[in-house]
């Protein structure tokens, strides 16, 4: 499966679960945190800055989601990645 013009095909990623004030919150409980992380698994020939692998943060609440592979991928526009993590 091949993303096309200024899409991207992602594979979202576990979150860690972290600690606050001895608090343990999970992606379900940490409500305020608008952006997930995911990874790149194909992108459109508009794409032009990210690559396939990298590893970005993006708005939970855009994209849909497509069943491939037995796994639930998600499309997104490529406006909707706010950060790309750095090695």
């Amino acid at each position: 499966m091949k993303a096309i013009g200024n899409y991207i095909l992602i594979q979202t990623l576990a979150e860690k679960t972290k600690e606050v004030n001895g608090l343990l919150l999970t992606e379900k409980t940490d409500v305020d945190n608008r952006y997930v992380r995911g990874k790149i698994i194909s992108k459109g020939e508009n794409v032009q800055v990210l690559k396939e692998n990298d590893i970005i943060y993006y708005d939970k609440n855009k994209g849909n989601g497509v069943d491939w592979n037995e796994k639930i991928h998600y499309v997104i526009r490529d406006m909707d990645v706010v950060l790309v993590e750095c090695e």
